[in-house]
């Protein structure tokens, strides 16, 4: 498990390599690229993947640890692909790039989990995801050291580190004895998942859930900007929001060993909900009282994703765990961009406030479930 967290953690740093430079792009290459469109070629490009690996069946049909390895180098390649870009359209398509490899790290890291956990999945997948959460947070990190840390240097750093986290998995996490490998992909097995209801349940509260997490994040670098920060301290707050939800990943990890995962993933959409709703006036408040509420967002906004992902894993047949997970976190995503268009095109504190209907929808669609499962 450790060497799986590292992996991830070093390798998905690729992620918002691309949005922590997004003003340098514009200051030295001179291109015209804003961050919600940089978030959406990843968000597309990882969509395609997944897509990709669904309708081929590859993410059941090859050992984890070498899709995971050629993912990462392949992906350190397209994130250096930027430092050569020149125009717009070759920022994008190099980000674009990026998240079609991204497809082959994040889902497979969870199915690589699913195999060794068959107990205690949701303490696992709450590491993992933490480590997701540092390595998306990773190179805000970096760009907040200081001016001496070069944009390049960013992406030259973030990459080095992609193509060490493949090395190591590859090295070090071997398909679990609880791994199937699975048949090659029919049609009819997305109605077969969608059709048992506490798959579709997971699956929809999952959704919910995505059409908050990526756009808050997107957008923490313009709250603190609204609060009058700049330079290094937006690219350190913003390492610290969405950072800290590392933290709540392996709380509500430790948690769903205790209360179940539907009852964590349920919490935390709740009160990532009511941050949506309260964010207008929070940024009238005070500074500590401010700083609380963006921790406490921060926490709750990513909580709930790896307990959807151990609710999907189990509800899923085992020879379809990957295909499963992989299908429902494409749709996921494609509700990202959704979501981060529709953001840019609202003022700030109103499209804080829409980012409420994901929560909303996603606890409709899971609440019965679980009021069901303890009847």
């Amino acid at each position: 498990m450790p060497a799986l967290v590292i992996g991830q953690l070093c390798s998905t740093s690729l992620w918002f390599a691309g949005n922590a430079v997004a003003g340098d792009l514009r200051a030295d290459l001179g291109v015209d690229v804003s961050v919600a469109w940089l978030t959406s070629a990843v968000q597309l490009g990882f969509i395609a993947g997944t897509l990709g690996f669904a309708v081929t069946g590859l993410a059941d049909r090859f050992e984890s640890r070498t899709t995971f390895l050629v993912a990462a180098l392949a992906g350190a390649a397209a994130n250096l692909g930027t430092l050569a870009a020149d125009t717009s359209e070759a920022v994008l398509l190099s980000r674009l790039a990026v998240g079609l490899c991204l497809a082959g790290i994040y889902p497979i890291g969870m199915r690589a989990a699913a195999g060794w956990y068959a107990q205690g999945l949701g303490r696992a997948l709450g590491l993992l995801v933490g480590a997701l959460v540092l390595g998306t947070a990773f190179p805000h990190l970096l760009r907040g050291l200081g001016a001496e840390v070069s944009w390049r240097a960013v992406l030259v750093g973030t990459s080095v580190a992609a193509a060490a986290g493949g090395l190591l998995v590859y090295a070090m996490v071997p398909d679990g004895p609880h791994t199937r490998r699975g048949a090659r992909f029919a049609p009819a097995v997305l109605p077969r998942l969608f059709g048992l209801p506490a798959f579709r349940a997971s699956a929809l509260g999952y959704f919910g859930h995505m059409w908050e997490l990526y756009t808050f994040w997107a957008l923490a670098p313009a709250l603190l900007v609204a609060r009058g920060l700049e330079g290094a301290q937006v690219s350190l707050g913003a390492f610290a929001i969405v950072g800290i939800g590392a933290l709540g990943c392996a709380v509500g990890g430790l948690a769903s060993e205790r209360v179940g995962s539907g009852l964590v993933a349920a919490s935390s959409l709740l009160v990532s909900g009511l941050c949506c709703l309260l964010a207008p006036w929070a940024l009238t408040w005070s500074t500590p009282a401010f700083a609380a509420f963006l921790a406490v967002w921060g926490l709750a906004v990513v909580t709930d994703s790896p307990q959807f992902s151990t609710l999907t894993a189990r509800a899923a047949p085992p020879e379809w765990v990957g295909t499963g997970l992989t299908v429902v976190t494409s749709i996921g995503f494609g509700l990202t961009v959704v979501s981060v268009q529709v953001a840019e095109q609202l003022p700030l504190a109103t499209a804080l406030m829409m980012l409420a209907v994901g929560p909303a929808a996603g606890l409709a669609a899971l609440v019965p479930s679980l009021v069901r499962a303890r009847a």
